[in-house]
């Protein structure tokens, strides 16, 4: 056999376009039909002379029992039905001319009905019972398994007594796509492949995608001829035939010759689907050819099936129990943090579990130009550097990596001990961070073969790296991989992003507490009460859903009902994200107070459209009436005024909610001393009883089961009005409309401008 590559054979641009789903061919191990509704020949593949004994051009627009008889018809017809889908369906064993039998695989793909005839030494139906023997051991055997590894192992070992091939290898894709041989069983003579990796351009993208949705493929002789569709194009679309689910499908031959290079002529793949996701493969290889009935198929991918099951059960398991000893990690360090009056200090105390928490080697707490260092860490210098580098780059609330010299060159230099990085940013504003560092984790991988050998090949011999050809070597090559940490585990991301939440919620009680030893007075300090009552119920509630959701998975952990579990993890992510939605917006509330006005002329009409555009995905599938009258020009800082507005044309939208039209109008009133606006909606409206409590802090006058919300909206109005140096007020009719007012104060110039944007107190009531 030559064994080399066929340049003109694979002479196809790159992996992505090579048309699988679409070969316009079967493998000739047995033949395809084609039919319509009416049982009408469509297609027949171009081999049929060679198994029915008359010709594929002779059959095509004639009836089904032209070609396998009445008799047969009658057995297939009986066991189609209009639940027919998309996965091959056993139909029955069937007798034609020639006196050969065939079991008939059937399934419905593009508004085609497709018959496959596999040939089989007997005339009765197959037979499935072998399947329940081999489910029933694999069955028994899971609970003595310790770990998946035990599991694919048991798995590879029932594959191969089934089918009789020579080697049966379970592997698993890790993030990069790469294959990791996990589980192995061999005939003597044949090479082991026992804990070795294969590259992930083994398997293209969309031959993966083939997998999850044909959950087993055989190709029983790599050296066949492939037999063509007849016509090439299906009749009722005029388009190359989808045989993405005909067990029959040809393959690439770039795989074909993939798998004489491995000294490989026949091969079976079961898919290990965990999640709707590709986990990993049963991979089946005979150095002959090799034929596996339907029935033998049919139970190894039920095993592939239960081992999927099995492995999804136990990382859930892994998971639970890793994510709940973070958490305790978590807790302990969050009442540690509250001991004392100093944030930072408390923060640098609690040092050792901040680095058992992320699994680090190092962290860092960097307050402006002050540096806390504890563990193995780059110095203050690189530091700073590197937070410069992750403020300018805008990583959103949470940043990591597992090769920081990738990302950010400099880092090269710290390769040692920050290979890894997780950065917590705790203010939007100044350069506070939180940093864990990992250091390098130099390891070697052993592949299956030199993984660039396919790229210098394809170099060799078409002179650009993206031609098609499959790789030719598959002995054992090792390589050491540097700059790299252990990567990030996705249980540490997402606590890590709740314990930014804490901390925020913790920094904002510091700032009450500052704020009550200042003595702010009047106002400010029911402010202040109002939010020390919302840290103790609205931030706690949902911190103790938190952990009495944690509790119930805690005592669930032996469990095998993973939807109770995800249930009890999505309670948790939800109440979570409250918590961050709560915290959130008091720090936009805090901001208001400190940041500085930039006053400017500012055209109303544009602001309100703006602002309504930004609502259009709230809006989306509504019938919402904006009335905007003409608006004036102001004088204001539009940063903060464009907030004021979102929020309460966000409430009039919220409060609409349930008319069936929603009618919004905006206008203004022009004064001699100020300018007025409203904003009135058709909506629930609110008790008037209650209006002085409308722009507080956390002051709600509806249930959060009715319409939800933080309850900082209308605070944040009057406290941006309020600096302006104007007023806020509302009026209501409960259950009908709602409407609410600001004015703006006229100024003749900038300057008188800016000093009415530096009053912090209201001058109307």
């Amino acid at each position: 056999m030559n064994k080399a590559i066929n340049a003109e054979l694979l002479d196809l641009s790159n992996c992505a376009k090579e048309p699988i789903r679409t070969p316009g061919s079967i493998q000739p191990h047995g033949f395809l039909l084609a039919l319509s509704d009416e049982l009408t020949v469509l297609q027949a593949s171009a081999n049929l002379g060679d198994w029915a004994g008359c010709s594929a051009a002779a059959v095509v627009g004639g009836p089904l029992a032209g070609v396998i008889g009445e008799d047969g018809v009658q057995r297939i017809v009986a066991q189609l039905g209009p639940e027919l889908g998309s996965h091959p369906f056993y139909a029955g064993t069937v007798g034609i001319r020639s006196k050969r039998h065939f079991d008939v695989l059937a399934h419905r793909w593009d508004r085609v009905t497709y018959l496959e005839f596999e040939p089989v030494d007997r005339a009765e139906a197959a037979d499935f019972r072998h399947l329940y023997p081999l489910i029933g051991d694999f069955l028994l055997k899971v609970n003595e398994a310790g770990s998946i590894q035990m599991l694919a192992q048991q798995a590879c070992e029932h594959v191969r007594a089934v089918t009789g091939y020579g080697r049966v290898v379970a592997y698993q894709f890790d993030p990069d796509g790469h294959g990791h041989v996990m589980a192995e069983s061999l005939e003597a003579g044949y090479h082991a492949y026992m804990g070795q990796h294969f590259p992930a351009t083994d398997i293209p993208a969309q031959a993966r995608e083939l997998y999850l949705l044909q959950h087993i493929r055989l190709i029983q002789n790599a050296d066949y001829h492939p037999a063509a569709l007849v016509p090439a194009l299906n009749p009722l679309t005029q388009q190359p035939n989808d045989l993405s689910f005909a067990a029959l499908r040809s393959v690439s031959p770039v795989h074909l010759q993939y798998m004489r290079n491995m000294e490989t002529l026949a091969s079976m793949s079961v898919s290990l689907i965990v999640k709707g996701k590709l986990w990993g493969l049963i991979s089946c290889h005979n150095r002959d050819p090799k034929p596996v009935g339907f029935e033998k198929r049919t139970a190894c991918e039920q095993l592939g099936q239960i081992l999927a099951l099995c492995i999804e059960s136990r990382e859930d398991a892994r998971e639970l129990q890793f994510r709940l000893e973070v958490r305790r990690i978590m807790v302990a360090m969050l009442a540690g943090l509250t001991q004392g009056s100093n944030f930072i200090d408390n923060l640098s105390s609690v040092f050792p579990d901040l680095l058992r928490f992320a699994r680090a080697a190092g962290a860092a707490i960097v307050v402006d130009d002050r540096i806390l260092l504890h563990g193995d860490t780059p110095g203050k210098e690189e530091i700073a550097a590197l937070v410069d580098w992750l403020a300018r780059s805008e990583h959103g609330d949470l940043y990591h990596t597992d090769n920081l010299s990738r990302a950010w060159p400099p880092a090269a230099a710290m390769v040692r001990n920050a290979s890894g990085l997780l950065a917590l940013p705790i203010s939007r504003i100044h350069k506070h961070y939180l940093l864990w560092f990992r250091p390098e984790y130099v390891h070697t991988i052993e592949w299956a073969g030199n993984p660039r050998e396919k790229e210098a090949a394809d170099k060799a011999l078409h002179g650009a790296p993206l031609q098609l050809s499959p790789r030719t070597s598959f002995a054992s090559w090792r390589e050491t991989i540097h700059g790299s940490s252990v990567r990030w585990h996705a249980g540490e991301l997402e606590l890590a992003l709740e314990f930014r939440t804490a901390l925020l919620g913790i920094v904002l009680e510091r700032a009450e507490q500052m704020a009550e030893l200042a003595g702010e007075l009047g106002r400010a300090n029911k402010e202040l009460e109002a939010f020390s009552y919302s840290v103790s119920h609205d931030l706690r509630a949902p911190l103790r859903h938190i952990v009495g959701f944690s509790d119930l998975l805690l005592e669930s952990a032996g469990s095998e009902d993973a939807v109770q579990r995800q249930r009890f993890l999505k309670n948790i992510k939800e109440s979570a994200r409250l918590a961050g939605k709560l915290v959130d917006d008091l720090l936009s509330f805090s901001q208001m107070g400190r940041a500085a006005l930039r006053p400017t002329e500012v055209d109303m009409n544009d602001l309100v459209n703006s602002c309504i555009h930004k609502l259009a995905p709230e809006t989306r599938g509504r019938d919402i009436e904006w009335d905007v009258a003409p608006l004036p020009v102001v004088w204001a800082d539009p940063t903060f005024l464009h907030l004021a507005l979102s929020n309460l044309l966000a409430n009039a939208v919220k409060f609409t909610g349930q008319r069936e039209m929603a009618r919004i109008r905006i206008s203004a009133d022009d004064h001699a001393q100020e300018t007025v606006f409203h904003v009135d909606d058709n909506g629930a409206g609110f008790n008037m009883d209650y209006v002085h409590k409308l722009f507080g802090v956390f002051q709600r006058l509806h249930r959060m089961e009715d319409f939800q919300g933080t309850g900082i909206g209308l605070a944040n109005v009057r406290r941006i009005v309020e600096r302006h140096g104007g007023r806020v007020w509302a009026d209501s009719v409960l259950g009908e409309s709602a409407s609410f007012s600001f004015a703006l104060p006229k100024h003749e110039d900038e300057d008188e401008a800016d000093d009415g944007a530096q009053a912090d107190n209201p001058t109307k009531q």
